[in-house]
C-alpha cells in the first residue's frame, strides 16, 4: 500500500483474510485499500459488510449483497493497460503495454511536471493517464513512439536527480541524490543521498584503503625529529612479538633514554637510565 500498488495489496489483505478470519486487521487494512482504489479510480469507495452466515440473513438481504459486491467489482476493476517505468541519468522511460494501437488514436501531452496520455480506440472504451509526475521534465526534448506491442514515453528530467516514483508523493519529503553516468562525472550534483529501502551503500575496499595509506606514510619526507620517530615506528611495526616486548620495557623503565631490541638482554633486569653525551640524569623529585 505504501508503494501505490493497491491492487497487488488488496489480494494479498484478501487472502491473508482467508486465512486468518476474524482478524480484524485484515478487516480494517481491506478497508483502507478500498478507500485508497476508490479515490485514486475516482469512484466513492463501497466498504464490504462483516461476513455473516446464511441463517442469519433474509433473502433481501442476501441480494443486496450481492448488488454490493457486483457494484465493488466495478469500482476497484483493473486499468485497460498495465505501465511501469524505469529512468536513467537524463530521462524516464514510461511504458504503456498496449497492443495493437493506432498511431492516431494516441494522444500525448508534456507539462513541466504533468504528462498526459489518452488513448481512444473507435468503439472501445478509452484510457487515461495523467499523473502529476515526481519531478520537473523539459517538455520540448520529450517524445513518445507506438509500437506493436507497447507505448515507450521518454521524458527528459529537468534535473538529474533519482525519481523515488513516477508520480508526485505529495506532501512526503524524499531525500534526492544525483544520477551520474560514468562518462559524466564531473557534472555532478552535491545533493544528499536517499534513505528509502531501494538505495543500496557504498562498498569500499578496506584493503586498498589501508594498502593506500601505508604507501602514503612509507613515501612521506619526514625531517629531524619527526624522521627519527617515524623511524623508530617502522621498526616497532616490522618487528617480532619479543623485539616489541624489549622496546617497550627499555623505553618505559628509562624514561625515554635507552630504546633496546633485544628481549634477552632487557627481559630479566630493570633497564637503568642512560644520559646523552654531555647531560646529567637527575630523578625527578615532587
Amino acid at each position: 500500500m505504501k508503494l501505490k500498488e493497491y491492487q497487488t495489496a488488496k489480494a494479498a489483505l484478501e487472502m491473508g483474510a482467508s486465512l486468518a478470519p476474524g482478524d480484524s486487521k485484515f478487516t480494517d487494512m481491506l478497508k483502507q485499500c478500498h478507500e485508497l482504489i476508490a479515490e485514486e479510480s475516482d469512484v466513492t469507495p463501497i466498504i464490504p459488510e462483516k461476513h455473516t452466515t446464511t441463517r442469519d440473513v433474509s433473502a433481501k438481504e442476501l441480494e443486496q449483497k450481492n448488488d454490493v459486491s457486483q457494484q465493488m467489482t466495478v469500482a476497484v476493476a483493473k486499468p485497460k493497460y498495465r505501465h511501469e517505468f524505469y529512468q536513467k541519468p537524463d530521462e524516464v522511460v514510461v511504458t504503456i503495454f498496449a497492443k495493437g494501437i493506432p498511431r492516431d488514436s494516441v494522444t500525448v501531452d508534456f507539462g513541466e511536471q504533468i504528462l498526459s496520455v489518452r488513448i481512444d480506440v473507435p468503439g472501445e472504451d478509452a484510457y487515461a493517464l495523467q499523473p502529476r509526475l515526481f519531478g520537473k521534465i523539459v517538455p520540448s526534448r520529450c517524445r513518445y513512439e507506438v509500437l506493436s506491442t507497447k507505448m515507450e514515453i521518454r521524458l527528459a528530467k529537468a534535473e538529474p536527480i533519482h525519481w523515488a516514483a513516477l508520480e508526485f508523493l505529495g506532501g512526503a519529503t524524499v531525500p534526492q541524490r544525483a544520477i551520474v553516468s560514468s562518462g559524466n562525472l564531473n557534472s555532478v550534483i552535491n545533493v544528499q543521498r536517499p534513505t528509502y529501502p531501494s538505495s543500496k551503500p557504498k562498498r569500499i575496499d578496506w584493503d586498498k584503503l589501508e594498502a593506500q595509506v601505508k604507501k602514503e606514510e612509507k613515501d612521506e619526507k619526514l625531517d629531524g625529529d619527526a624522521a627519527l620517530n617515524k623511524f623508530f615506528r617502522q621498526i616497532y611495526q616490522d618487528a617480532d612479538e619479543d623485539t616489541r616486548r624489549a622496546m617497550s620495557k627499555s623505553f618505559v623503565e628509562s624514561n625515554g633514554t635507552v630504546l633496546s631490541t633485544n628481549w634477552k638482554e632487557v627481559g630479566s633486569k630493570k633497564v637503568q637510565g642512560s644520559a646523552p653525551d654531555g647531560m646529567e640524569l637527575k630523578k625527578w623529585e615532587y
